[in-house]
């Protein structure tokens, strides 16, 4: 029987524009709603992040669904010693840093256009990383193509590079897989970034045997979780499709294109299940990933996210081709697979 896909954030997938708005008094912003959220999910990545640091440190395998009530989220196991939470700290950090970067890329671009946006709340999850991710909501209408384009580029952006160094810190930690290891009832597929900043890795630091071994023989540190749910959230984030960043841009470009193109991408995801379920029958999550943004795109895709006039500077165009690198990079055809 086949397993259910484990929760994977939507991190920072965005649902949070709400164009267009009428504008009022700025709300006072609720600092406490935004410390009890980050508090709560500073627990939850804890809880997961001190599991896979002991079993980093003790050669198990880094994901075990365990008998806990709730399948690789083992608060047991955690609250059964408190003292255990400290292990989880590396990869709470981690993921906690990628995530705000990448929000905070998003709401300091708002400020810089003087366009209203909360500060980032975090969602805390009983999931495989302890959290479903964190959302900005922005309250104002966005004024012009050329904002549109760079607060939606401004948060892959900066959590691609929140995610890359953190990449490059967890190799560095990182050692050969154990003899005789039990396979992982959770298996992740890394996308091209972990080659390539392994690659980079062994030319900066060629005396280390780490950077010379295929990842596959390789026990990557817990940071190197956070990193590839960084590198998953930015590849979600940069679909070209709604209300997504990708469909930001897409927008930004070219307003006429983006009804034709955000459909497009969803056709493209349910022929990316289709062919992830004949390869794995537990893996339904790009056709999970397809019926959201299905329904994002009925709700919201004849919104109009921006005047269509002026057009964006030529210089963005860059900044768009970076956009689709990252994309590229980041996106993997397989991100998981339930081993159990």
């Amino acid at each position: 029987m086949s397993e259910p896909v484990p929760s994977i954030p939507s991190s920072t997938v965005e649902y949070h524009y709400e164009l267009p708005a009428p504008e009022g008094p700025p709300p006072r912003p609720q600092y406490w709603v935004h410390s009890l959220l980050l508090l709560a999910t500073c627990f939850t990545t804890l809880v997961v992040g001190a599991r896979l640091e002991f079993n980093f440190q003790q050669n198990l395998p880094p994901f075990t669904a365990g008998n806990e009530l709730l399948p690789f989220f083992p608060v047991g196991w955690a609250l059964a010693q408190p003292s255990r939470l400290l292990l989880g700290i590396p990869f709470s950090a981690a993921l906690l840093i990628i995530l705000l970067s990448h929000e905070m890329g998003h709401y300091l671009l708002c400020r810089y256009y003087g366009v209203r946006a909360t500060l980032p709340f975090f969602i805390p999850a009983p999931t495989l990383i302890g959290t479903l991710g964190a959302v900005i909501r922005i309250k104002a209408p966005i004024r012009s193509r050329t904002a549109l384009f760079d607060i939606g580029v401004a948060g892959p952006i900066a959590g691609f590079v929140m995610a890359v160094a953190s990449l490059a810190v967890a190799i560095m930690l990182s050692k050969p897989v154990g003899r005789g290891m039990a396979p992982s009832d959770l298996q992740l597929g890394y996308p091209e970034i972990f080659d390539v900043v392994q690659n980079v890795l062994r030319h900066l630091a060629p005396n280390r045997a780490i950077t010379h071994s295929p990842l596959s023989g390789v026990y990557l540190h817990p940071i190197a979780v956070a990193a590839w749910v960084g590198m998953y959230a930015t590849a979600l984030n940069l679909l070209p499709s709604g209300q997504l960043d990708g469909g930001h841009i897409v927008y930004a470009l070219a307003p006429r294109a983006h009804h034709l193109i955000s459909w497009t991408t969803v056709v493209v995801l349910v022929g990316l299940g289709a062919s992830a379920y004949r390869a794995d029958h537990s893996n339904y999550s790009w056709w999970v990933w397809a019926g959201l943004i299905t329904v994002m795109n009925v709700l919201t895709i004849r919104q109009r996210q921006a005047p269509d006039h002026p057009a964006i500077p030529a210089s963005r165009w860059a900044l768009a081709l970076l956009a689709g690198l990252m994309l590229v990079l980041t996106f993997t055809k397989f991100p998981f697979h339930i081993a159990m």
